[in-house]
């Protein structure tokens, strides 16, 4: 495993867009962004939108009516409840669930609450049709959005087949903000004892700083240790998950740090399988919402090739965070 696969953030543009109209894919997202996107005559107004007739309440699975009369050619948005919590920011990862359908029939073309799991994307930085960029920064983490967005701001003139969306059809969206994360994110899980005196101990701060990590004067262990350091309360980490985290790593020999995710400001985003075995084997298993310590031998992690400021045969210590599954 080469260095960058584990300790580089994967850059937003990098990223694929997937396309509507199969639950198992992140139906939000689109396969390109369409030429007529960029329209800045586009505005944002309040309406007309459908009603929400049931399911009304944040977390709920909407039932949203047809669309009254000919849609707005701007992009129509309403904060139907409130939140009270952090603002997105453009470029944050938006975490939410979602319920899409086409305006002039009430066709419901994807959701999220039948997979029973929010979805986690970049916001504002192309991942996400181009309504959902403009809409959907400067609200509230706990609030209820509802938005009809016009093909321009869709899925272009192309519309997308797949989803059985016409290039003519205006699309309606309700998101349910569940959470935002940057560069200053953290865990913020259940704090665990570190009683073990021949193990590193990290710090419990949730502030968005780097925690600390303090090695012992002892012999490193043979195998791989995985400790919560703070433990969340979301889902379990599946091996074939990807991830998004906050992380810090340090040499056992020493505690000298080799890279962080906070000193780029930057979180870091990539599949599970595609990392370290010490971390593959670490994570799977640990709960979302998580600080979890690893201490990774050399066979579970570079082994006997040195890798930057990383010495052949070493023993690693890992601060993790583990925000979000993708």
């Amino acid at each position: 495993m080469r260095r960058r696969s584990l300790l580089l953030a994967v850059p937003a543009g990098l990223l694929t867009l997937a396309g509507c109209g199969d639950d198992k894919s992140d139906k939000a997202k689109t396969d390109e962004s369409p030429s007529a996107s960029k329209d800045p005559s586009t505005k944002i107004v309040e309406g007309p939108l459908p009603a929400v007739t049931a399911g009304t309440k944040f977390g709920q699975k909407p039932t949203v009516a047809k669309g009254p009369g000919t849609p707005s050619a701007d992009l129509a948005v309403k904060t139907l409840i409130p939140g009270a919590g952090q603002t997105v920011a453009k470029g944050d990862y938006l975490q939410f669930d979602y319920l899409g359908q086409i305006w002039d029939t009430a066709k419901v073309f994807d959701n999220s609450y039948d997979r029973k799991a929010p979805l986690t994307s970049a916001i504002g930085v192309g991942q996400l049709i181009p309504g959902w960029d403009r809409a959907l920064p400067g609200k509230k983490v706990g609030s209820r959005v509802e938005l009809a967005i016009p093909p321009a701001l869709g899925y272009g003139t192309q519309g997308n087949p797949q989803g059985g969306i016409k290039g003519t059809d205006t699309l309606v969206f309700v998101v349910d903000i569940r959470g935002t994360f940057n560069g200053k994110s953290s865990s913020k899980g259940r704090e665990v004892a570190q009683d073990n005196i021949d193990l590193p101990k990290v710090g419990t701060n949730t502030d968005g700083a780097a925690p600390s990590i303090d090695v012992p004067k002892k012999p490193a262990p043979k195998g791989l240790v995985a400790k919560y350091v703070l433990e969340g309360d979301g889902q379990v980490v599946k091996p074939t998950d990807k991830l998004l985290l906050q992380y810090k790593g340090v040499l056992w020999d020493g505690g000298k740090e080799f890279d962080a995710s906070y000193k780029r400001s930057q979180l870091a985003e990539f599949p599970l399988q595609s990392l370290i075995k010490g971390w593959q084997q670490g994570l799977a298993g640990k709960k979302v919402g998580s600080r979890v310590m690893l201490v990774v031998p050399p066979e579970l992690g570079y082994g006997a090739q040195a890798s930057g400021d990383i010495p052949a045969n070493s023993t690693l210590v890992f601060s993790l965070d583990i925000l979000a599954v993708m």
